[in-house]
């Protein structure tokens, strides 16, 4: 039976891809494909090649084509070899055939990230000095759609469209693995604002934060409402508008944009790998995260990721002391009799919203629960043989 175990045990194997390794097709991959209402380029990828965030080196775009790289349900992909090298390409839906309503085929699935990819918002340091809210229509403790709330902070303007944001979290540099610091409990950023800590908005489960002097990167605010403002002044007073939810005294005002984020974007290898990154907050109310789950990571544009950065997520290897070769007690307390085991797979993330010093990625296939502090390093293919 332990030889067994062993060889099951052995079978497991993690093989490291690059941008320069070749593109491993997989054995049953289709010739064609026709794409389906609900597919995403995750899955569509994961059809045709063993590392899915390979993608743009097998993709054959069609420049002759407008907005070449989105598709649509019902266009066929093939596969065809170009100089020995599989390439896939898509054959459109004829234009009288395509609908405007129709969707492109997403990265992910947008379930799964709509209230991280339309509320949540990462500021940077010195930019949470914001316009603030000040008081409610006839001294509400909330206000929600319809009602008028009065403002400070800034030059308003009749006209002057905002969105009323919500102090969440505030995210630092996690210390190295194994170290000890306050975790699992709401931030002082919102306390600073006078809000109440279980009712702030917030949409994380759990998170990491550290107050022990790390770099902080960013402040966290959710959108709560939407506005516009009907007379200036000071304070100026603002009608929040009908898919408002509850404002609070506190809570803060940054400029509406039409479109704060981007979906055009694609699976694909880190450009370049950050050091010590790691997970700082997840959604699950278990304190795991799996499948369809969003987690925050702790680096951002200015180390290089992009929306449709992959990665391996690790679970940190445990340090034990050898026993077996060190049976006395005394002697198993010193460092060098000490070994850290191997960091775990755990699955792979996909990046969905970057903000400079934070992102958000979505957990998109795994072995077992990642946790918080789990490490990301380079896209790795786990192979069972």
């Amino acid at each position: 039976m332990f030889k067994k175990f062993l060889t099951v045990f052995a079978a497991f194997a993690l093989t490291v891809c690059s941008l320069a390794a070749a593109v491993d097709l997989r054995e049953d991959h289709p010739d064609t494909y026709t794409v389906q209402k609900g597919d995403t380029l995750w899955d569509i990828a994961a059809r045709f090649l063993h590392e899915p965030w390979l993608w743009p080196e097998i993709w054959q775009a069609n420049p002759q084509i407008e907005n070449p790289h989105l598709i649509y349900p019902g266009d066929v992909i093939s596969l065809a070899y170009l100089s020995g090298r599989p390439t896939l390409s898509v054959t459109k839906r004829s234009p009288e055939v395509r609908r405007e309503a129709l969707d492109p085929v997403p990265a992910v699935n947008l379930a799964d990230i709509q209230a991280h990819l339309r509320k949540m918002h990462v500021l940077n340091e010195g930019e949470q000095d914001l316009p603030y809210v000040i008081g409610l229509e006839e001294s509400r403790l909330r206000s929600t759609a319809g009602q008028l709330v009065y403002v400070r902070g800034a030059d308003f303007a009749p006209g002057d469209e905002f969105v009323i944001v919500r102090p969440t979290v505030r995210y630092a540099v996690l210390p190295q693995p194994n170290t000890h610091f306050p975790r699992l409990r709401r931030d002082p950023w919102s306390a600073e604002r006078g809000l109440e800590p279980e009712t702030s908005g917030i949409e994380w489960a759990y998170f990491a934060a550290s107050d022990n002097g790390f770099e902080v990167l960013g402040y966290e605010v959710v959108e709560r409402a939407g506005g516009v403002i009907t007379r200036g002044g000071d304070p100026a007073t603002m009608l929040l508008d009908a898919e408002s939810e509850d404002v609070r005294v506190g809570d803060l005002l940054m400029p509406k944009q039409a479109r704060p984020f981007d979906l055009s974007f694609q699976p694909h290898a880190p450009r370049q790998i950050p050091d010590h990154l790691r997970i700082l907050a997840l959604t699950d109310r278990i304190k795991y995260g799996g499948p369809h789950d969003v987690i925050a990571l702790s680096a951002g544009a200015r180390d290089g990721i992009d929306n449709g950065t992959v990665f391996t997520i690790y679970r940190p290897g445990d340090t034990v002391v050898d026993k077996v070769k060190h049976k006395q007690a005394l002697s198993q307390k010193l460092p060098s009799h000490k070994v850290n085991l191997p960091d775990e797979y755990v699955g792979h993330v996909m990046v969905f919203r970057t903000f400079d010093k934070v992102s958000y990625g979505l957990i998109v296939e795994g072995v077992r629960p990642a946790r918080l502090e789990d490490k990301l390093k380079a896209p790795v293919r786990l192979n069972v043989f």
